[in-house]
């Protein structure tokens, strides 16, 4: 790797590892960072918290040594003693967790098009109609998308969201820049935004959500269907 044009580009010679890069930073993304159970604790913390908020000095801390004593067990045993967050907690110790009812993977190069359903008042609504036709109250429907995209680059200079840059070396030692469409059909079938839209709700209204999950967003692809 070297600096071409203010921005870290990488050594045609090396295309094959960018590949296998890639390849698995997208299978990471989908099977650790964004994980069906790992993000159904991280929403049930998150919802514990927000509940707990005016109750306990999560964020209202006033200088480092109260910030590092809220350490995990802490942080767990005083949401615990709270009313309002005590019953998420307590399920979180009972494994009773946030079932997906709901998984589908949009693979968008327009990363506009991308950042739709991270919209909180579009991703609110749909919660709304799901929830409406699922015959179930509006808090027990969860849509949880990234907040992240899953193959992340960032530039120090204005280009395109997903534009890797890539050079080769002339035998002088000049670098010349290189379109990677061209030079990596792989990459370039890749190179779009992948965005995964689950919808998350309890147990006993699973079956009802998925369906209108899927009347209002679409049907996912079988092997989503088996995956959750």
């Amino acid at each position: 790797m070297d600096v071409l044009n203010g921005n870290l580009s990488v050594d045609l010679t090396a295309l094959s590892s960018l590949e296998a890069f890639i390849l698995a930073r997208i299978e990471s993304f989908k099977s650790i960072y964004f994980h069906k159970v790992a993000r159904a604790v991280q929403i049930m913390l998150l919802k514990a918290m927000e509940l707990a908020k005016d109750e306990i000095p999560l964020v209202n801390f006033s200088n480092i040594d109260e910030y590092l004593s809220l350490d995990d067990y802490t942080v767990w045993t005083m949401l615990r003693k709270v009313e309002k967050s005590n019953e998420i907690i307590k399920k979180l110790e009972r494994r009773q967790l946030l079932k997906a009812a709901y998984n589908r993977t949009f693979y968008v190069r327009d990363e506009t098009v991308s950042s739709i359903f991270t919209n909180e008042k579009v991703r609110e609504k749909i919660e709304e109609e799901i929830a409406e036709q699922a015959n179930v109250d509006r808090e027990n429907v969860i849509i949880d998308v990234p907040t992240l995209p899953s193959v992340p680059y960032r530039h120090s200079i204005e280009m395109e969201p997903m534009k890797i840059p890539v050079f080769y070396r002339t035998k002088e030692g000049t670098k010349v820049p290189v379109n990677l469409r061209d030079a990596s059909q792989l990459i370039d079938a890749l190179r779009g935004f992948m965005n995964i839209i689950r919808v998350y709700t309890w147990e006993p209204y699973r079956e009802q959500v998925a369906k209108a999950a899927e009347s209002i967003i679409g049907a996912p692809p079988y092997s989503a269907k088996i995956s959750y």
